[in-house]
């Protein structure tokens, strides 16, 4: 299992989510560009000293992305899915993928994810923070694949 994370622009969301992987033993890829400078403090300030417990990988862009995870399922979260994720059924090795904080992923990235799915919210709101909506998600996926550490 892994979390893939599309141009991501903040850096605090990408430094919960170093921690979160971290902590359930889960790799992250960020695919570049990002929206900060990687030597941004604020990233180690979320990460901590996690970040030294995590496998993280940098791509250059999309296609470094998909050249490196050939053969492994995208499912990408997005709030134009009309499938629950927690109606999916993953696999142990899906990549999770979450697109840019302002925009998600734009169509052509979407169409060549294997599949669609999104965290049910109420009518009211239109989404939740990456980190937190990356945590709903991976935490359904490792239940649902036996893979929870601990």
């Amino acid at each position: 299992m892994r979390i893939a994370l599309y141009e991501p622009e903040i850096a605090g969301n990408v430094g919960a989510i170093l921690r979160l992987g971290a902590c359930l033993g889960t790799a992250i890829d960020l695919i570049e560009p990002m929206g900060f400078a990687w030597d941004d403090r604020r990233v180690r300030r979320a990460a901590m000293d996690y970040i030294d417990h995590v496998d993280f990988t940098r791509h250059a862009d999309f296609a470094a992305f998909q050249g490196a995870h050939a053969g492994q399922r995208r499912v990408l979260f997005t709030t134009k899915a009309t499938m629950s994720a927690y109606a999916f059924d993953y696999r142990a090795d899906d990549i999770l993928l979450f697109g840019k904080e302002s925009a998600g992923v734009p169509d052509t990235i979407a169409q060549v994810c294997d599949a669609q799915v999104r965290i049910p919210l109420r009518a009211q709101v239109r989404s939740l923070n990456l980190a937190t909506a990356a945590a709903l998600a991976l935490g359904e996926a490792l239940r649902q694949t036996g893979a929870l550490p601990g």
